[in-house]
């Protein structure tokens, strides 16, 4: 039985897809003059910018991201809260099921792209890029939320889009629920649970309790 609920953010919560890709392929070329598709920078989705500018040869790191968060704002129309995710969001709390947050998203990401769309009074815990000194698909993120929290790993469920998040959980202890919704890339992705729709974790908790 889970009594703990923890979600990625980006690919999870909220699509920002356009708006994470459309943003980067605006810096590299206006900063960089470096010409990429939108499919060969599907990697960055699901870790910290930190962590994916040096793969493209990025070496003023703290500069670029900021200016690929500058560039972000310029795609906030195209950012989206998943269909049904705030219902199930409004429901689990309302059974005082705890729920958190574990992202790649810094702080100020968070508060800029994602505290807008309201989700976070649902949410008691949040543990962002700048709260570990490792990231996902270090389990550190997840191990941190736990002590936070004081939830019981065995207990809880951390449901994200990529093999960041699946890596994250299993070498943390915690059963992991694949987003479909979300997910573009299933390999090597060996989820608990495997949900098409954010109501299929109401349907889970209904079949554990």
């Amino acid at each position: 039985m889970y009594d703990t609920i923890i979600y990625d953010v980006d690919g999870t919560l909220i699509d920002t897809e356009q708006a994470v890709l459309g943003s980067l392929q605006k810096m590299l070329l206006t900063d960089y003059s470096q010409s990429y598709e939108r499919e060969d920078l599907l990697f960055v989705l699901g870790i910290p910018g930190a962590s994916a500018l040096p793969q493209l040869g990025i070496k003023d790191i703290d500069k670029a991201n900021n200016r690929w968060n500058d560039h972000m704002k310029d795609f906030y129309s195209s950012i989206k809260v998943f269909d049904g995710m705030l219902d199930v969001l409004a429901k689990l709390h309302n059974r005082r099921i705890p729920q958190g947050i574990v992202t790649s998203k810094t702080k100020q990401e968070l508060q800029d792209d994602f505290v807008p769309f309201g989700l976070m009074e649902y949410l008691s815990y949040a543990v962002c890029a700048d709260d570990t000194s490792k990231h996902k698909p270090h389990p550190e993120p997840l191990l941190k939320f736990i002590q936070v929290s004081g939830a019981d790993p065995k207990r809880a469920l951390y449901i994200g889009d990529t093999i960041y998040d699946y890596e994250c959980a299993r070498d943390a202890g915690i059963d992991f629920g694949l987003a479909l919704w979300g997910c573009k890339n299933q390999g090597g992705i060996d989820a608990a649970h495997r949900l098409e729709h954010p109501q299929n974790i109401l349907d889970l908790l209904h079949k554990t309790r």
